[in-house]
C-alpha cells in the first residue's frame, strides 16, 4: 500500500533519453570487484610491536601485514568481493609504511611478512575463487636506494627533477628514474616478472602510470602479458585526467578513473543533486569503463564527505554502491568502507581499519549490492543507457545478449517516479534491492517510483499479476475482523437493551 501511494504522488518529469554506449567483453577484469588494501594499516596477523611499528604515530608502521590480510579472506568472500589489491610490499626505508620508498625491488618488507607469507595469503585467496593483485612502482626509489649513490648506476636516476606529489605527500622522498636506461628497463622488467612468477599473482597495477615513459609503459606491460597472458594489468594514476596514451596500450586493462570517481562522489555526498550529472561527466570522458570507486587512500573517506552533509551512512551507501556496481567500469572499495571508516585526510585515512564497529545493517547493503554485480552480465558487459529522471531520480538500462537489467537512483530528499514506454507488454519489473514492482499501465506505460534517497534494481519477468497467494491471507484476516468487529458491537448493544 506504502509503495502504491507513493507512486500516486510522485511527480513526473521525463527529462531525455541518452543513446546506449555498448562495451565489448575484452577483459574478464569487468568481472571483478576489488577491494583496495593498504597492507600496514589493514590488519596485524602476527607483527610484533618494533621500533618501526608505532600505532601512535601516523608516520609509522602500524602493523598491518600480510598475514592479517589473510585471516580476513573468509570476510571479504562473504561480502561478495572477488579480488584485493595490495599496496606495494617491497622492502622500505625507514617509516615507509606506504610502500613507495623502495630500497629492494626482490625482497618483502620484514614489516609485512616474507615471500612464502605472500605465497600462502595468493594460495588461500585462490582456494576462495579469489584474484590478488600487487601495485608496483616502478617511476622512482627511495633517496636512500642503494642504486641513488652507485656511482657506476648515476645513469639509472634523473638528477634534478622532482615528481608531482599531487595528494601523495610521501613522495617528496624519492629520486626518479631514468626509464630510457636499457638497464633500468631492463631491472624493471625483471622485477615485474619476478613477482608474477614468485608470488603467482593474478595482476600488477602500475603505480603512477601516467609520469612513466609511455613508450618503456608499452614494452612492460607487453613483457608482463608475454609472460602470463591472462594476468590484469591496471593502469593507476596521480593526475585528475589520465593522459591518451595509456588508453592506446591494449596491454593495459583498465585506467583508474579519477575523475568519474570524484564526479560520483560530489553528486551522492549531497542530497537533491540529479544522478544524471554523473551520467553527463561520464558520457563527455574518454575513460568509459575504467576504474572506479567512492574513495581511496589519497581521498577524505566518502562516509565522511556524506556525514559533513548530514547524510546517513547506510542510505548513502546504498546509493553509492548502487552506482558503483551497475554502471560501465570495474568498482573498487577501499578498505574499512564496509566498516564504515571516517576520516579526512592522510593521517586519519590512513587509520588501522577497526573491524570491532562494523555495521551489520551496512554489511547487509554491500552483500546485497555486491551480488547483483557477479550475478548479472548485464551489470558487467552490458550497454548503458540513460532512460529517463525526475529531479534527483534517474533510470538506467543495460543490456547484454538476452538479458536486460534496469537501475533506479533516487538522490532527491522526496519520493520520485519515472515513466518507461519501451518495455514490451505482458511482463513486470521486479526490484531485487527494494523489493519494488513496476507493472504496465492502461496507457503502456511503466512507472518505476522510489522513495527518497534509496535505489533499486530491476530485472524482467512474465507479469504474474495479482499475487493471490500473498493477497488472500490479507484479505481473509481483513474479513474476519471486520466479522469480529461487528459480532462484538451487537453483543455490546444487546447487553445494554
Amino acid at each position: 500500500m506504502k509503495k502504491l501511494t507513493l507512486i500516486l504522488i510522485a511527480v513526473l518529469i521525463l527529462l531525455h533519453t541518452y543513446p546506449a554506449v555498448s562495451f565489448a567483453q575484452n577483459s574478464s577484469i569487468q568481472e571483478e570487484i576489488f577491494y583496495d588494501i593498504l597492507v600496514d594499516r589493514f590488519n596485524n596477523g602476527n607483527q610484533a610491536f618494533s621500533e618501526q611499528v608505532r600505532v601512535d604515530d601516523p608516520l609509522a608502521y602500524h602493523g598491518g601485514d600480510l598475514e592479517g590480510i589473510k585471516l580476513k579472506l573468509d570476510d571479504l568472500k562473504e561480502l561478495g568481493f572477488t579480488a584485493i589489491s595490495l599496496s606495494p610490499i617491497m622492502e622500505n626505508s625507514e617509516n615507509g609504511y606506504h610502500g613507495y620508498w623502495v630500497e629492494d625491488f626482490y625482497t618483502v618488507e620484514e614489516q609485512f611478512g616474507t615471500m612464502e607469507d605472500l605465497q600462502l595469503l595468493v594460495q588461500e585467496a585462490h582456494k576462495r575463487d579469489m584474484k590478488v593483485v600487487l601495485e608496483l612502482v616502478v617511476n622512482y626509489v627511495s633517496n636512500t636506494n642503494p642504486i641513488v649513490s652507485d656511482p657506476e648506476k648515476k645513469d639509472w636516476i634523473i638528477e634534478d627533477s622532482s615528481v608531482e606529489t599531487y595528494d601523495e605527500p610521501w613522495l617528496e622522498n624519492v629520486s626518479i628514474l631514468n626509464q630510457e636506461n636499457t638497464e633500468v628497463q631492463e631491472m624493471l622488467i625483471d622485477m615485474a616478472k619476478y613477482w608474477l612468477e614468485e608470488g603467482n599473482l593474478d595482476g600488477l597495477k602500475i603505480h603512477a602510470a601516467d609520469q612513466a615513459s609511455p613508450e618503456f609503459l608499452t614494452t612492460l606491460t607487453r613483457e608482463i602479458k608475454e609472460e602470463k597472458s591472462e594476468v590484469y594489468v591496471i593502469a593507476d594514476t596521480l593526475s585528475n585526467e589520465a593522459p591518451k596514451e595509456l588508453f592506446n596500450i591494449d596491454t593495459i586493462d583498465i585506467v583508474e578513473n579519477s575523475i568519474l570517481s570524484q564526479t560520483i562522489v560530489d553528486v551522492l555526498a549531497e542530497v537533491d543533486k540529479p544522478i544524471s550529472e554523473i551520467y553527463e561527466k561520464w558520457d563527455e570522458i574518454e575513460n568509459k569503463n575504467g576504474l572506479i570507486y567512492l574513495d581511496n587512500k589519497t581521498m577524505d573517506r566518502f562516509t565522511q564527505v556524506a556525514a559533513i552533509n548530514k547524510r546517513d551512512d547506510v542510505n548513502t551507501w546504498m546509493l553509492g554502491l548502487t552506482y558503483l556496481l551497475t554502471t560501465p567500469g570495474v568498482p573498487s572499495v577501499f578498505q574499512g568502507s564496509d566498516v564504515p571508516m571516517y576520516g579526512s585526510g592522510i593521517e586519519q585515512v590512513h587509520q588501522l581499519v577497526n573491524f570491532n564497529s562494523g555495521d551489520p545493517e551496512l554489511e547487509e547493503v554491500f552483500s546485497k549490492a555486491l551480488a547483483l554485480r557477479t550475478q548479472f552480465p548485464a551489470l558487467q558487459y552490458g550497454d548503458f543507457e540513460l532512460v529517463g529522471s525526475d529531479e534527483g531520480m534517474s533510470v538506467f538500462k543495460r543490456s547484454y545478449e538476452d538479458q536486460t537489467v534496469y537501475i533506479a537512483i533516487n538522490n532527491d530528499s522526496v519520493s520520485r517516479t519515472v515513466s518507461l514506454m519501451d518495455i514490451e507488454p505482458g511482463i513486470q519489473l521486479r526490484g531485487l534491492l527494494g523489493d519494488n514492482l513496476a507493472r504496465q499501465l492502461d496507457n503502456g506505460e511503466y512507472r518505476i517510483g522510489l522513495a527518497r534517497e534509496t535505489a533499486d534494481v530491476y530485472i524482467i519477468e512474465e507479469d504474474s499479476g495479482v499475487n493471490w497467494g500473498f493477497v488472500a491471507p490479507i484479505i481473509i484476516v481483513l474479513l474476519l475482523f471486520i466479522v469480529g468487529v461487528v459480532y462484538l458491537t451487537r453483543k455490546q448493544k444487546k447487553t445494554r437493551s
